[in-house]
């Protein structure tokens, strides 16, 4: 894989790119970076090229400073596909990512083929997950890089009792890439893509080319019917829950995810 940067609508984005064929783009989860797709892009680059995007404000990218808007992000990966001279891919997203992936469907109809939607939303955020979310970003503030309470909750909201019991590499994995963020650039992304979170379903609703949307059985950051609302409103949008994983199901269980990737890539 070969790294490069790539000045986009957000900041200069760090982006690995490998392999040959259609481009697929991932975009991680909050708190996460583009090598949580590791096992994905070991899987597709005999036949695809693979791009890992770090996402604004997190990994190797720019720093953010501030908010910004779903469309930003989709524009983004406008930015990232016009660098690489990429007409036309396969966008692959998980939580943030998925969202994402979803305005980026609706607003560049003419950029995207296939699109896989994991362990998202099309929902604004309730009540409670703008308390929870605001509580953490304040104890971030306070604890500076002291940040056990912080990772405990994001274990809790990203990994279910299985991964818990059964995979260990990941439970490590998920912890040391949480403690090695830059909260204060990740404070911006949180605020934009939890309490500012725009409801979608409208949005959605024009999607015209093919979407599969993937919850996680265990996902408890948000509940599949949550997600099969998301998926309702795409027109011709399938829905499928994956069982034994929760919020990042690509890491937690990424020879399941890559069969149902490849098969939808496929159809």
């Amino acid at each position: 894989m070969e790294d490069i940067r790539v000045g986009t609508a957000l900041g200069e984005l760090r982006v690995r790119v490998g392999g040959s064929g259609e481009t697929i783009v991932f975009w991680p989860s909050l708190l996460m970076t583009g090598d949580m797709w590791s096992a994905q892009a070991r899987h597709f680059a005999d036949r695809y090229r693979v791009v890992l995007v770090d996402p604004p404000g997190h990994g190797e990218s720019e720093p953010l400073t501030r908010t910004f808007t779903f469309e930003e992000c989709a524009r983004c990966i406008v930015d990232v596909l016009d660098a690489l001279g990429v007409e036309r891919a396969h966008v692959v997203g998980n939580s943030w990512g998925g969202m994402i992936g979803g305005t980026f469907a609706a607003v560049h109809p003419d950029r995207v083929g296939r699109s896989v939607l994991m362990n998202c939303t099309a929902s604004a955020a309730g009540l409670a997950q703008r308390v929870e979310y605001g509580v953490l970003l304040q104890a971030a503030r306070w604890l500076g890089r002291v940040r056990p309470p912080l990772t405990r909750s994001v274990l809790k909201a990203f990994l279910g009792p299985t991964t818990f019991r059964t995979r260990p590499a990941v439970v490590a994995y998920v912890r040391e890439t949480v403690q090695a963020d830059d909260l204060e650039s990740c404070a911006w992304a949180v605020r934009s893509v939890v309490p500012r979170r725009p409801d979608q379903h409208a949005l959605l609703s024009r999607i015209a080319t093919p979407v599969l949307v993937v919850a996680g059985a265990e996902d408890a950051t948000f509940p599949n019917a949550e997600t099969k609302a998301m998926a309702d409103a795409i027109p011709g949008a399938t829905f499928v829950v994956l069982d034994g994983v929760a919020h990042l199901a690509g890491l937690e269980d990424p020879d399941l995810v890559n069969r149902v990737v490849e098969d939808f890539l496929r159809r």
